[in-house]
């Protein structure tokens, strides 16, 4: 038989979260809710009169994963979005999906890449100014 303790803990476990208890629970800014719903169409809380949000368990528990795979594992949210669109989320959440998580490890060596290649172009700008510059003075 169930207590009023236990009734009340499954309610609470069903019951859909305003976007301040989403907010405080994931640990991210509202703002970043609202932009994460522009991005992930699969983000899709019940709006209500005034234009308040309320998260259904599915929502969490989805941006529980989208939070997990951009501040912990390093994706971009295109690679999210991949991910949703190939039906890979939840294995790459748990850590199961190797390729997800190579892909991710690619994306920061890319993004190391064009940072590094940027340093050196304007590096060698400078040098070229600075050697411009003694053959004037010599």
């Amino acid at each position: 038989m169930n207590t009023d303790a236990e009734t009340e803990d499954k309610k609470a476990a069903r019951a859909f979260r305003t976007i301040a208890e989403v907010s405080e629970e994931l640990g991210v800014p509202q703002h970043v809710l609202r932009f994460w719903e522009k991005k992930f169409e699969e983000v899709a809380p019940v709006q209500r009169g005034g234009g308040r949000r309320y998260y259904r368990p599915e929502d969490i528990a989805l941006l529980k994963k989208i939070e997990y795979l951009l501040y912990k594992e390093g994706y971009t949210i295109k690679g999210v979005q991949k991910l949703i669109k190939e039906g890979r989320l939840n294995a790459a959440a748990e850590g199961e999906g190797q390729a997800g998580a190579s892909d991710a490890e690619e994306g920061k060596k890319d993004a190391l890449r064009t940072v590094n290649a940027a340093a050196l172009d304007a590096l060698i700008s400078e040098l070229e100014e600075i050697d411009a510059l003694l053959k004037k003075a010599v």
